[in-house]
């Protein structure tokens, strides 16, 4: 019988650079073929440059609750007024096959998924060098929001890292190429002590 992969969860506050970070990972050649992203349903707007079904599934709000009544979603967040969610049949679908899957998620959806496969969950924090360079990349990442949207965002970051203490790992987003490495390296690790404990 094939045993279920690995789901790597990856966490950090607005701005801290994990979608960045996520598609460095998937596209680095000793990686392409072993992870899966888990692409997330979302009812806010496309951004400038966004695909749908690529970035996220792009939803109305109506939509969302119909797949949430319907238990097609494994867990949702309400961020800033918008609704986001893991599908679940993705993600089963793809541990059924021993794949291992790549989501980005909050705290709160980071523990769900923990709670739900505690054996093969890992979870990483990505954190800013600082403050102050966490508002600079808020503030040039949402030109066109209003300050008090901002400052919502900015709030929640703070809140955010305190919880950085309850992760698996934590890793500082100083310089690119250097957390991208060091996220390779968690995950080609893990990899290989599950493969190991599989193999026994």
């Amino acid at each position: 019988m094939r045993k279920p992969g690995l789901i790597f969860v990856v966490s950090g506050p607005s701005g801290s650079g994990k979608t960045t970070l996520l598609e460095r990972v998937l596209a680095a050649k000793a990686l392409k073929n072993k992870l899966a992203r888990s692409i997330s349903f979302t009812t806010r707007a496309k951004r400038s440059g966004e695909k749908n079904k690529k970035d996220y599934y792009f939803i109305s709000q109506k939509q969302f609750q119909g797949l949430r009544r319907a238990k097609k979603i494994l867990e949702w967040t309400k961020y800033l007024g918008y609704y986001y969610a893991t599908p679940k049949y993705f993600l089963e679908s793809q541990l059924a096959k021993g794949k291992h899957i790549f989501l980005c998620l909050d705290l709160k959806g980071a523990l769900k998924i923990k709670r739900l496969y505690p054996e093969n969950t890992v979870t990483i924090f990505v954190m800013p060098p600082s403050l102050k360079v966490l508002w600079e990349r808020i503030r040039k990442r949402c030109q066109n929001t209003g300050r008090e949207e901002i400052q919502q965002r900015l709030k929640l970051a703070k809140f955010e890292l305190l919880a950085r203490e309850i992760y698996d790992y934590c890793l500082v987003n100083q310089e690119l190429k250097k957390i991208v490495r060091q996220l390779q390296g968690v995950i080609t690790k893990e990899i290989a002590a599950w493969e190991l404990k599989n193999s026994l």
